[in-house]
């Protein structure tokens, strides 16, 4: 489908044509009060489950590197902890972001602390900018966090492969932040009060990276670089692929979930390492439901919802024929279709 194919402006600041979009009134699909207040549950136990699953899978695929280090065998190993490690580690960062994994409020915040340091993220920063995110999804001047601009970046959607446009971005970001530089953009959304904990942190991730990469030179060995901060670049891989299908291609400035974002089946170790991120229609509408309960969301407003695509591959034959489109004519973009008798 076409619309208006002028250049537009993704920035934040002073960005007047997204000021119509500030009380937009989001369609949220119908689900009983009762079955709602079960599925927004926090559990304890269940995000302890899947939390202990994933740092022992990166304990024992760490240990499994390192025994191996000098071998072709390590190859294999730092694979399968670069992606625990990064996407893996990513996914729950998201989570945490929310509040919802742990009943616990101290379990989510301890939590989202550590994962800030493997994601290479700010968890201050990213608090309000992902609340922003969800608050205004895909509108244009409004959403700090739209990875997928009109025309698409090919090159850096290459790069993000391995982290490189995404990761570069986001390490000078946090050398900025620790010198206490918060530019026009990022002053949109963090609260005034919130601002001094956003250099706090940055300053502790650029001392952490800081004592990895002095940790190598006096070890003489690039090692403890391969185990602590580089595994955010090689590791990313997986969750780059997953995360381009949550937006990439769908419309923008219209307030409708179904539309904007795309709900798709994974088999069960994407689904593990991407946290049920692929049902992200039910989480961009009812953000408050834990990832756990989104594949039982999802049976609940299915009816009301355009198909979901029935794996990665099927998602991606309808992406990359988009972002083609789109860099042709920046006005293109996949129209979904609703149920006949939807809202």
């Amino acid at each position: 489908m076409k619309e208006s194919p002028a250049f537009r402006s993704y920035r934040l600041a002073g960005n007047a044509d997204a000021k119509m979009f500030e009380h937009s009134e989001w369609y949220a699909c119908p689900v009983p009060r009762k079955r709602m207040k079960e599925l927004m549950k926090r559990s304890d136990g269940a995000a302890l489950r899947d939390f202990g699953l994933w740092l022992g899978l990166l304990i024992a695929s760490g240990i499994a590197a390192l025994a191996s280090w000098g071998t072709w065998l390590a190859l294999p190993a730092l694979l399968v902890y670069g992606v625990l490690y990064a996407s893996a580690a990513e996914s729950r960062f998201h989570e945490c972001l929310h509040g919802t994994p742990f009943k616990t409020r101290w379990i989510n915040e301890t939590l989202l602390w550590a994962l800030g340091f493997l994601s290479l993220k700010n968890p201050y920063l990213w608090r309000w900018s992902h609340a922003r995110h969800h608050t205004d999804t895909i509108v244009v001047g409004r959403d700090p966090e739209i990875a997928f601009p009109r025309p698409p970046d090919i090159w850096g959607m290459l790069l993000n492969l391995l982290h490189l446009r995404a990761g570069a971005n986001e390490l000078l970001r946090t050398l900025r932040l620790s010198l206490g530089i918060i530019n026009a953009d990022e002053r949109e959304y963090i609260p005034v009060t919130e601002r001094p904990k956003v250099v706090f942190y940055a300053r502790l991730q650029t001392g952490f990276l800081a004592a990895a990469v002095a940790w190598s030179a006096s070890a003489g060995s690039i090692m403890p670089l391969v185990f602590f901060g580089l595994p955010t670049f090689y590791g990313s891989w997986l969750h780059s692929v997953l995360a381009a299908m949550q937006h990439a291609g769908l419309a923008e400035d219209i307030p409708d979930h179904r539309l904007n974002s795309r709900t798709v089946y994974l088999n069960p170790i994407f689904s593990f390492v991407y946290a049920n991120m692929n049902y992200h229609i039910e989480h961009h509408m009812f953000p408050m439901v834990p990832y756990y309960a989104l594949r039982e969301l999802h049976e609940e407003i299915k009816a009301d919802c355009p198909p979901a695509y029935r794996g990665l591959w099927d998602a991606y034959r309808e992406i990359l024929p988009a972002l083609r489109q789109q860099l042709r004519n920046p006005g293109y973009f996949v129209a979904r279709s609703l149920p006949a008798d939807s809202a």
